[in-house]
């Protein structure tokens, strides 16, 4: 199982061709969505059109969610780190689920997810 952030999924929903390959490429491979990219994604929709579009693309990929013990884990990287580095309140959450889950969290916002400790960030192809 593979973890998107939203900045992969937008580069989909605007058919950016290495992310179309990219995600061609994975074949079988389950793709998951923490419920908190949806939200931010679902955020991210201007009308009733893109939220329709942006429902059909993620029917296909398991959402899953942080139990409350990894909340707990957001809540204490979110306290340490939000002042010193900016740690924002979602990102330490969509972090912490694929710590809890042992799974890399593949995105280009690696900036946004340093602050978090033992979280592996992949980019899976090149902008």
């Amino acid at each position: 199982m593979i973890i998107l952030d939203s900045d992969i999924v937008i580069d989909f929903l605007r058919r950016y061709p290495p992310a179309i390959e990219w995600l061609r490429s994975l074949g079988e491979t389950e793709i998951a969505l923490p419920g908190f990219v949806v939200m931010e994604l679902v955020q991210g929709c201007a009308n009733k059109n893109e939220l329709q579009v942006l429902e059909r693309f993620i029917a296909d990929f398991e959402v899953i969610w942080p139990d409350v013990e990894a909340c707990d884990e957001a809540l204490a990287a979110f306290a340490r780190r939000h002042l010193s580095h900016r740690l924002g309140l979602l990102d330490a959450l969509i972090g912490q689920t694929a710590i809890s889950l042992d799974l890399p969290l593949y995105t280009f916002n690696r900036k946004h997810y340093a602050a978090i400790a033992d979280l592996v960030t992949i980019q899976p192809y090149e902008r």
